[in-house]
């Protein structure tokens, strides 16, 4: 038995050392429903964070509260009220979230405390400090509607949070803010940790919630039958923002993507949305390559699409140098014309800069990438890993479970991001018959 584990356990844990490597230093912020809470969630989820900065990770942890100041306004008669997707708080409801507030701090602060034998946190020490991190100013009247106590975040104190950071910390913040008068005002969790993840230029913003992830039909809700988006590159995500009615309740696509959406545009390259029903999501999310949410990604000037008819020119130029000295098997513009729905492209300011293409055998459960090439001006900038991650996710889509490359002088990058050496026999029959012998090119399978 302890040997089916160690061969299990052993390559599982030197596949996620590259994360623990990248991530080490960087800075999460991570949004967390009061409804997790509420769904007994804390626990686990505490103990994925104490091992999340275990490795190295600066955590902000930004608590909501939803679910339990509707539970203390019910307590006391007094039904809760909303307009535009936002809490409208008068002094009762003021008083419930102060009061929310404090017993969730608390369960909080116990929960990174606990440190039992054979748990996760045994041996762990956690230090949590909490502040008035956050000067809120007033909602004021939106559409003849007085929302009272509700704030929105006019600053965030990221100097006194990212000292706090360098003391190995982790940082709590309660979704409430304070006025240079001293006035309290309820704010909005993810309004919180957008604004403290955009101030401190945070690497990710995190927002473990309600929904699975985002799919981008709105009218077809996540599920078995309609999986979510993994990546949602910026641009297609403020696409389907555009689409969609202003959110009224976190169960609204746009209600957690509108946030993702802001914090990219303004910086914070990678926004993710996770489902805290899930065990384990954010380990999931963090160190698995596939994750378990959607993740909506900044590209910044660049642009990685598939190609459309009016692209043929620009991968023509872009191929042509390669196929002239042999890196590349030629291909004719009418080729490329056929199947052009088949490359993915990467360009800069409307000039094109690396391609690549799939081209499926679905009996094999298996596709080719081909005619991959980054210019070289654009070399060792990140295009090709990028190119090859949108391939093996477009072939993860069509149900592929391998992606396999013919090359004859760069199949060392190849190995170095998990293919592995194959007999030009182990290809499909059809492409097999293709193959060229005297050309003697290296085949490369990575399994999906």
């Amino acid at each position: 038995m302890s040997t089916v584990f160690n061969f299990t356990f052993v390559p599982w844990f030197r596949s996620v050392a590259p994360y623990i490597h990248k991530f080490r230093n960087q800075t999460f912020v991570v949004g967390i429903t009061g409804e997790a809470i509420a769904a007994g969630k804390l626990t686990s989820i505490a103990q994925d964070l104490a091992m999340i900065q275990a490795m190295g990770v600066r955590i902000v942890l930004v608590h909501g509260f939803r679910p339990q100041v509707n539970e203390q306004l019910q307590a006391k008669g007094h039904a809760p009220q909303y307009s535009h997707g936002i809490r409208i708080t008068d002094s009762v409801a003021l008083d419930c979230a102060q009061e929310a507030a404090g017993q969730l701090r608390y369960e909080i602060e116990a929960a990174f405390s606990q440190g039992l034998p054979n748990t996760p946190m045994a041996g762990a020490t956690v230090r949590v400090l909490s502040g008035n991190f956050i000067t809120a100013r007033p909602v004021g009247i939106v559409d003849g509607v007085d929302f009272k106590h509700s704030g929105l975040v006019r600053k965030v104190d990221v100097n006194a949070i990212r000292q706090t950071l360098d003391m190995d910390a982790m940082v709590l913040l309660s979704p409430f803010g304070f006025s240079p008068t001293g006035e309290a005002f309820n704010l909005n969790m993810e309004e919180v940790a957008t604004s403290v993840a955009i101030e401190l230029k945070a690497d990710k913003l995190i927002f473990l919630t309600e929904v699975p992830g985002i799919h981008q039909d709105p009218l077809e809700p996540a599920g078995d039958e309609n999986p979510i988006d993994t990546e949602l590159p910026l641009a297609t995500a403020q696409a389907l923002l555009a689409q969609l009615p202003p959110p009224q309740q976190p169960t609204d696509t746009a209600f957690y993507l509108q946030h993702c959406v802001k914090a990219c545009k303004a910086g914070v390259e990678r926004s993710h949305i996770l489902p805290f029903a899930v065990d384990g999501a954010l380990l999931l999310e963090i160190y698995v390559h596939d994750g378990i949410g959607t993740m909506v990604i900044d590209e910044k000037l660049e642009e990685l699409r598939e190609a459309t008819p009016d692209d043929v020119a620009g991968i023509v130029q872009l191929i042509e140098p390669f196929e002239n000295d042999g890196t590349l098997v030629k291909r004719s513009r009418t080729e490329i014309e056929r199947d052009i729905t088949n490359y993915t492209l990467i360009e800069h300011d409307g000039v094109i800069f690396g391609c690549a293409a799939l081209y499926p055998y679905p009996k094999e459960k298996t596709a080719e990438m081909a005619a991959v090439t980054v210019s070289p001006k654009s070399q060792g900038t990140g295009d090709g890993e990028k190119l090859l991650k949108r391939i093996e996710q477009r072939a993860r889509n069509q149900g592929l479970e391998s992606l396999f490359v013919l090359t004859t002088r760069t199949m060392h990058w190849f190995i170095k991001r998990g293919f592995q050496p194959v007999d030009p026999n182990w290809l499909p029959e059809s492409r097999k018959a293709k193959y060229n012998w005297d050309r003697k090119s290296q085949v490369l399978v990575k399994k999906l």
